[in-house]
């Protein structure tokens, strides 16, 4: 099963269109993903991210839902 998860951006950093990436920190976890997918996020955005790619922006309150659930069935700490 593959499983989105949101994940909070820290850095953006600077790239071509197509490969715009950004530090973007999941449950203290920091990854670099690319963000081509949402040119309008903007550091302290949520994401949803999947396979290395940020999908949509989402509101802070529907990420923390999410990482919620993901702790309560033991996914992330």
């Amino acid at each position: 099963m593959c499983l989105a998860v949101p994940g909070k951006i820290l850095e953006i950093i600077e790239g071509e269109e197509l490969l715009k990436i950004a530090k973007v920190s999941f449950g203290g976890a920091v990854k670099v993903i690319n963000i081509s997918f949402v040119p309008d996020a903007k550091i302290g955005d949520y994401v949803i991210a999947h396979v290395g790619f940020a999908l949509n922006i989402i509101d802070e309150e529907e990420a923390q839902k999410t990482m919620d659930y993901l702790r309560q069935i033991g996914d992330i700490k």
